[in-house]
């Protein structure tokens, strides 16, 4: 029975797309590939993120998560994160709108654009377990969409 893991996503089998590794026995994160390249514009008020797909999608236990992070270099590098963290949730893999497709926001908070290549580590994927309050009660028991779905009003 799988527990957790990576997958390449419908529409990215045949485009070299590298499952994530950890680099070190003690990494708490997966670096994540972009799948594409993008370029990330300069910020400006009221430009919205750059989504960078990665080709892949996430699986996790019920009880668990996938927490998406920038790397320590992003910043240095002059992107950020729109959202801080990305939060995966387990019943977003797979679903019917894009399959589980994960994507990093990004700003750019340099002076000139960002260009991020194909292959380069745009983020970490980090597995971890939640908690539910007593008698909690989801409003919604079934994931109807993808990327930001939950903000839909039913």
């Amino acid at each position: 029975m799988k527990k957790r893991g990576f997958e390449v996503v419908k529409g990215y089998e045949n485009k070299d797309i590298h499952l994530p590794v950890r680099k070190t026995t003690y990494s708490a994160g997966y670096d994540i590939e972009a799948a594409e390249d993008i370029t990330i514009p300069i910020y400006e008020k009221g430009i919205k993120p750059t989504l960078i797909p990665t080709g892949l999608k996430a699986y996790c236990e019920e009880d668990e998560y996938i927490m998406l992070v920038n790397r320590s270099s992003g910043p240095k590098k002059g992107f950020l994160m729109a959202n801080s963290i990305g939060i995966i949730d387990h019943d977003y893999y797979g679903n019917e709108d894009n399959d589980g497709h994960i994507y990093f926001q990004y700003f750019n908070c340099s002076d000139k654009e960002v260009l991020v290549h194909k292959g380069d580590v745009i983020g970490q994927a980090i597995f971890q377990k939640y908690y539910k309050v007593d008698e909690d009660t989801p409003l919604n028991s079934i994931r109807k969409g993808g990327f930001g779905s939950t903000d839909e009003k039913k």
